[in-house]
């Protein structure tokens, strides 16, 4: 193989298979793969900007049976810290995130034993009910593959249910690599990596938007990085005429800290900004039918994330007024709505609001700076 001859079939939209996309990365230069993606990125999403979003990630419930390795945030049925949020806690947090200038609701939980389809149907309907403006970008593969086997129904079952009661889109939660070797030893409980995609897959056919992740860093292969995108591009491939299937797609490296991952299996954060930074652009490369790349603000921090928007990243993601599951592992970097669009600025770009839908929204009036003291940028 030849670096020289893949990057240049890669700026043809070309599919490069795993091997491929392996010589690449243990291969290419930083600043090839910067070139091409970048290159890549100005073809896909032309034009000077780069989007962020007003969003809170809340939480229906920590209690959770999955058991995954690299989780510090969930509790056990039964553990005195574990709880279900109340309407009377959404009602707060909405209507705050409203304030802020917000308009979704990242919502996801564990897998409890409890909570089925008719518990997340009569929740979505009474928030819509509520807050009919309020988008809901809710659950994640393994939750509803979860769902599915507790009310042993299809896929495309409790999505069609969860759609008609206010879901709007689906994040892609729960991802992590795809590969079920590592799947078994880091999040034996969840949904095997096939059953994630074909998730995925009913999503598309009722035309929900999703997106797609990547937790990356800890006891994975390089082969197995690139099969997780190979795969993610195949089933993008597959989605009906008119469906936007994946329309992000967002890596992170896997947060450390006290998990039991890095205790047991001896897993370490060891992903550089360097390594992040290629991959960024390996995703843009790999991915030429999916059309925006995130760089994860959140766990990689300013400086690097700015680096990503010259190497094929157009998306700098969300201030998170509320995150809680990637912070309880290490995540400590937090941005204001100003502080978010003067990085972008500052990377040279011009910074634009959108939607889940990646469509723009002016920025909201009403943003109260003064309550976002905890989302200040603690570190640069």
């Amino acid at each position: 193989m030849q670096i020289d001859e893949l990057l240049h079939r890669a700026l043809k939209f070309e599919f490069l298979s795993a091997e491929e996309g392996v010589f690449l990365l243990e291969n290419a230069s930083t600043a090839e793969l910067m070139y091409v993606g970048n290159k890549l990125r100005k073809k896909q999403v032309p034009g000077n900007h780069v989007t962020w979003i007003i969003d809170r990630n809340s939480n229906t419930t920590n209690v959770c049976i999955a058991n995954c390795k690299f989780c510090n945030f969930y509790r056990r049925p039964g553990h005195e810290e574990a709880y279900t949020t109340t309407i009377e806690q959404y009602k707060q947090k909405i209507e705050e995130t409203f304030a802020f200038g917000g308009e979704q609701l990242l919502l996801q939980g564990g897998h409890h034993p409890d909570l089925g389809l008719q518990y997340y149907v009569d929740l979505f309907s009474e928030l819509k009910s509520l807050y009919p403006n309020l988008k809901l970008h809710a659950l994640g593969p393994p939750e509803i593959a979860h769902i599915a086997k507790l009310e042993k129904a299809s896929h495309i079952d409790v999505l069609r249910a969860l759609k008609e009661a206010g879901l709007d889109s689906l994040p892609g939660a729960g991802a992590e690599i795809l590969s079920d070797r590592v799947r078994r030893l880091i999040s034996k409980g969840k949904c095997g990596g096939q059953e994630w995609l074909d998730v995925m897959r009913a999503a598309h056919k009722l035309h929900l938007t999703t997106s797609a992740t990547m937790m990356f860093g800890h006891i994975e292969t390089n082969m197995e990085r690139m099969e997780h995108l190979v795969d993610l591009r195949q089933v993008q491939s597959e989605k009906p005429e008119g469906a936007n299937g994946f329309l992000a797609f967002i890596p992170w490296p896997f947060m450390d800290e006290d998990t039991i991952l890095k205790k047991i299996k001896r897993a370490r954060n060891n992903c550089t900004p360097d390594e992040y930074i290629r991959m960024i652009a390996l995703s843009r490369i790999m991915l030429p039918n999916i059309i925006n790349i995130q760089a994860s603000w959140l766990t990689v921090g300013k400086q690097t994330a700015q680096v990503c928007l010259h190497s094929g990243a157009n998306d700098f993601g969300s201030i998170m007024i509320e995150e809680n599951v990637v912070s309880a592992a290490g995540a400590a970097f937090r941005f204001t709505a100003d502080g978010i669009q003067q990085a972008i600025r500052d990377a040279g770009f011009e910074p634009k609001l959108r939607n889940q839908q990646y469509e723009f929204r002016e920025v909201p009036a009403n943003i109260l700076q003064q309550d976002l003291d905890r989302n200040e940028l603690i570190v640069d």
